[in-house]
């Protein structure tokens, strides 16, 4: 049986904020060290030169499409941002970029309120998200900045192959029981297309899991 929904919230939040330091081995743990492999499936389905990704956490996915930005002089380099409402993940996020000689691109900023012009972004990316992403209130800002035909791409969910992971996933309603049982795919055309987003589902296979990822494009 899945955990209440109320606590499995409250531990997302403690691990977001207060127990950030945590985050990298907690996902570590969780995926048999897999995450950030998991995180950097979404690379090839960005596109274009402004980039904003939605809660950046520790900073991972913002060091990985740095590390692949031309270096030198470039007509159009590639912009990368983030945003996160966490104070210690912006810290944890800024401290790792700095590190690899990045000059990050952060705001603390909710995303049912984003703090850019409209038309400004030409992929926004979200990986392993909470339910906030599918606040009206967000794809409504997300539309917003986003550039027409521009894409909102979201890593949703992953089915690990170890069946170890199984019984934790389940444990922790992160994703159902089978794939194949899974509706969300059509229920997120629904959802996206309220919010004037035309949308497709994939399933990407990786060698450690099936991954859900979402693609919506502002019409």
């Amino acid at each position: 049986m899945p955990l209440p929904r109320r606590l499995r919230r409250f531990f997302l939040e403690q691990l977001y904020h207060r127990l950030a330091f945590l985050y990298d081995a907690v996902a570590a743990a969780v995926s048999f060290g897999h995450w950030n492999d998991w995180v950097l499936q979404v690379v090839p389905y960005l596109e274009g030169n402004r980039v904003l990704e939605l809660g950046h956490g520790p900073g991972h996915l913002q060091r990985a499409l740095l590390d692949r930005r031309p270096m030198g002089l470039s007509e159009h380099p590639r912009q990368i941002f983030g945003l996160d409402a966490s104070l210690q993940m912006s810290r944890l996020a800024r401290r790792r970029l700095i590190r690899a000689g990045h000059r990050p691109n952060l705001v603390r900023a909710q995303a049912q309120a984003l703090p850019f012009a409209s038309h400004s972004f030409d992929t926004v990316v979200v990986t392993f998200p909470t339910e906030y992403i599918f606040s009206p209130h967000t794809l409504a800002e997300t539309r917003r900045v986003l550039r027409y035909h521009g894409r909102l791409v979201i890593l949703l969910l992953a089915w690990p192959r170890n069946p170890g992971l199984n019984w934790l996933y389940r444990l922790t309603g992160q994703t159902p029981d089978r794939i194949e049982e899974s509706s969300l795919g059509r229920e997120l055309i629904g959802v996206f297309s309220e919010a004037r987003f035309q949308s497709e589902s994939r399933f990407l296979e990786t060698e450690s899991a099936t991954l859900l990822l979402v693609i919506a494009t502002k019409a």
